[in-house]
């Protein structure tokens, strides 16, 4: 605020206090699709709890009924019955299809499947780093899928300090884009700029409620 000068009125104050928050948190960045004759891939991954199958699901619905896009879905959220489920029931909704895979070693082969779509959105299963073989798996999982693009999903009621924990956990990805959950059920939302100073990652979307598919929106302030 002083960068506005010791007799600046409350507006000039709080426009200083916005230019500066956009110029730390960035442009959004969110999925583009490409026109190259080949789908875009995105994979989502995160800790479990965070709401990774209901963005996916969120992000699903918008460019199917509002781009026009052609979507499909793969999971490999096989730990989670109820997620693989969940997905299932949004795919049928849509009128989108769906795989689920069981490994690492069939996820280029259900891409392949849908060489002939805009997007293929992968939702993964939350791991713990602590179970070393499970967390081995979704790195080999995020490897062999070759995505165009990363999304790294985290809850904004995680405490900064568990944040730290996860991000450290998750510094074997190349690059990725961070999406924030929970916004409605946040008390403060400083988390978000905290994270993005810490990674220096893209913001993408933001999500402030369980409505499919409109409870989502750009990361922007």
């Amino acid at each position: 605020i002083g960068k506005a000068g010791g007799n600046a009125s409350a507006g000039n104050a709080a426009s200083v206090l916005y230019n500066t928050l956009t110029g730390l948190l960035g442009k959004p960045e969110t999925i583009e699709i490409r026109n190259e004759g080949k789908p875009t891939v995105a994979i989502f991954v995160g800790p479990t709890g965070v709401g990774k199958t209901t963005t996916l699901a969120k992000i699903a619905a918008d460019f199917t009924l509002n781009s026009k896009k052609s979507v499909a879905l793969i999971t490999a959220d096989t730990y989670r019955i109820a997620a693989v489920e969940q997905l299932k029931i949004y795919a049928e909704i849509l009128g989108i299809p769906i795989t689920v895979i069981y490994s690492p070693d069939e996820i280029q082969d259900a891409v392949n499947e849908f060489n002939n779509k805009d997007l293929v959105l992968i939702d993964t299963a939350g791991r713990s780093f602590k179970d070393k073989l499970q967390f081995d798996e979704l790195k080999t999982l995020v490897s062999a899928a070759s995505a165009d693009e990363v999304y790294l999903v985290l809850s904004t009621v995680t405490s900064m300090q568990n944040c730290v924990e996860i991000l450290k956990n998750y510094n074997f990805l190349k690059d990725y884009k961070l999406i924030f959950t929970k916004i409605d059920e946040a008390p403060a939302a400083g988390i978000i700029l905290n994270v993005k100073c810490l990674t220096s990652k893209s913001l993408s979307y933001i999500t402030n409620g369980q409505n499919v598919p409109d409870d989502i929106e750009v990361a922007n302030i």
